[in-house]
C-alpha cells in the first residue's frame, strides 16, 4: 500500500481470497473486527472494490455475506466475484448469482462478475445474458480476457452498459500479460466506450508481477497512461 501511495495511486481494490489475497474470507467471518483493523492503514488509499473468492467452501454464501459486511464498513459498494467454470449449467449459475445479488443488495452492495477466460463470462454475449437474467448484476470488465487466446478480435460491446468495475493490463493473443504498450489493449477506445454509457467508477490496474520486469515501473506507466486519457 505504501508503494502504491508513493506512485500516486489514489484508490485500491482489496482481495478477500482464500489463496493469495490481502485477507481470507474465513478470517473475515471469524473475526470481523480484526478484518476491519487490518484495513485501517491503507496509506490514504481509498478502497473502491472488494474482490471475493471462496468457491470451494461449503459456507460460501455465509463467507460472502461476511465479506459484504466488511465492504459496507469500509464504504465500498462494488463486490467483484468470479463466474463459474465453463460447463456449469446456465440455470444453476443464474441461481447462484441471484443469491449473491440478493445478499449484496440487502447490505447496499453491487455484485460485478468478472470477465475471465475458462469461465462462463469469457463470452460477452453469455455474460450479457447472465446480466439480463439476474437483475442488479454488474460486470467487472477485464478486456485482456477477450484478447488472450482469441484467434480474432472479439467485441465486449454487449456488456458495456453493465460494467460496474474495470481491471486493466496489457495483453497479446499469445501472452496474457505483457509490458504496458507492447500489447493489443486499446485503452483510449475502452475509456470512450465507458464514457458513452456514463461510467463514473474506478479503473483498476490489475497487473500481477512478471519475471524480469520492473513492477513499479509498469505500475507507474499505467497510472500515467490512464491520467493522459482522463
Amino acid at each position: 500500500m505504501e508503494r502504491l501511495a508513493e506512485l500516486e495511486f489514489t484508490a485500491v481494490e482489496i482481495d478477500v481470497h482464500e489463496q493469495g489475497g490481502h485477507l481470507q474470507p474465513s478470517q473475515v467471518a471469524a473475526d470481523p473486527d480484526a478484518a476491519i483493523a487490518a484495513c485501517s492503514d491503507l496509506q490514504r488509499l481509498r478502497p473502491v472494490a472488494v474482490s471475493f473468492s471462496a468457491s470451494d467452501s461449503p459456507a460460501y454464501y455465509d463467507l460472502f455475506s461476511a465479506t459484504c459486511k466488511l465492504a459496507k464498513t469500509l464504504g465500498v459498494v462494488t463486490m467483484v466475484v468470479d463466474a463459474s467454470e465453463l460447463g456449469t449449467p446456465f440455470n444453476g449459475e443464474i441461481e447462484r448469482l441471484r443469491k449473491l445479488v440478493a445478499i449484496a443488495h440487502d447490505l447496499g452492495e453491487v455484485v460485478a462478475v468478472r470477465t475471465m477466460a475458462g469461465r462462463m463470462t469469457q463470452d460477452a454475449e453469455t455474460t450479457a445474458s447472465l446480466c439480463r437474467n439476474v437483475p442488479g448484476l454488474g460486470v467487472t470488465l477485464d478486456p485482456s480476457q477477450f484478447i488472450f487466446g482469441a484467434k480474432k478480435a472479439v467485441s465486449w460491446e454487449p456488456i458495456i452498459k453493465y460494467v460496474a468495475h474495470v481491471h486493466l493490463r496489457d495483453t497479446k493473443p499469445e501472452v496474457e500479460q505483457v509490458r504496458i504498450g507492447q500489447g493489443n489493449v486499446e485503452y483510449g477506445k475502452i475509456v470512450n466506450q465507458l464514457n458513452r454509457v456514463g461510467y463514473t467508477r474506478a479503473l483498476c490496474a490489475h497487473m500481477p508481477p512478471m519475471d524480469d520486469v520492473d513492477q513499479v515501473g509498469e505500475l507507474r506507466k499505467m497510472r500515467l497512461l490512464l491520467e493522459s486519457l482522463l
